[in-house]
């Protein structure tokens, strides 16, 4: 259906290793007439789908090219290097990117982490994805660097995985085209920031705010007008401030009168 009958809707790309179920459980509880499709997407397609038009935001990693992308930088992830379970690197804790010098470290072509120089030993071949390399470590051909994210998603019971402590780190993002920030996208801005429905700031909670405003006038003349009646009760102009200077708001007593001697 198009044209002003259309139902508006939605759609909201994410790359693996994103949980977005806390702000789409959101979305939905705020704009349940405004259905929301999520996109899954790959690493490296998440910057091309947002500009096809084929996503109206996305969690994507960031860097973000050019600057036809707006982008808010949301949490950054620990690296981590995955190992199998029997592996000399499973007893520690955490290690250094020095420490794998004579491992054979995994590349994937889709690898998200910002290398300079890449640690260890190159294998033979890039694995052509993060889930080919995961199947390469689980046969103890080398050992795989990334996000601590990809290694929960690509979990392995018979692989682990440790901090490795001076290693790039991936940063991740809600991203959007920037001529089309639209009234959604700037409601599921305001969700991933954290604001209230009554925020002042959010769409969906300007108007809102705005009565509660026009609310507050007539309570501020109420209380006036009871100032006014508190005067007019004691005489004179200066009966309020002798009623608010005396317990319990009572009239001060008069003194009886001395007799002349």
């Amino acid at each position: 259906m198009t044209g002003p009958e259309a139902t508006p809707s939605f759609r909201l790309a994410y790359v693996p290793g994103v949980t977005p179920t806390k702000w789409v459980r959101i979305w939905n509880e705020r704009l349940p007439g405004i259905p929301l499709t999520l996109v899954q997407v790959p690493a490296d397609g998440a910057q091309d789908l947002l500009r096809a038009g084929d996503a109206d935001a996305g969690f994507l990693r960031l860097p973000v090219d050019g600057t036809d992308l707006s982008a808010i930088p949301l949490y950054t992830e620990t690296t981590v290097v995955v190992v199998p379970k029997d592996h000399l690197i499973a007893a520690v804790d955490e290690l250094s990117v020095a420490e794998l010098a004579d491992e054979i470290v995994l590349h994937p072509l889709d690898d998200t982490l910002p290398w300079e120089g890449l640690p260890g030993r190159p294998a033979v071949e890039r694995p052509a994805t993060t889930a080919d390399a995961v199947e390469l470590v689980a046969a103890g051909i080398g050992v795989l660097v990334v996000p601590q994210s990809l290694a929960r998603l690509h979990h392995r019971k018979d692989l682990t995985y440790r901090p490795l402590t001076d290693a790039p780190e991936s940063r991740v993002a809600l991203s959007w085209p920037q001529e089309k920030t639209t009234d959604q996208v700037e409601d599921f801005i305001g969700i991933v920031r954290g604001r209230t429905v009554n925020s002042s700031r959010g769409r969906a909670g300007a108007e809102p705010a705005a009565r509660a405003k026009a609310k507050d006038k007539p309570k501020r003349a109420s209380g006036t007008g009871a100032g006014k009646g508190a005067r007019g009760g004691s005489g004179s102009s200066g009966g309020a401030r002798g009623t608010r200077g005396t317990k319990g708001g009572a009239a001060p007593k008069r003194g009886k009168p001395r007799r002349r001697p």
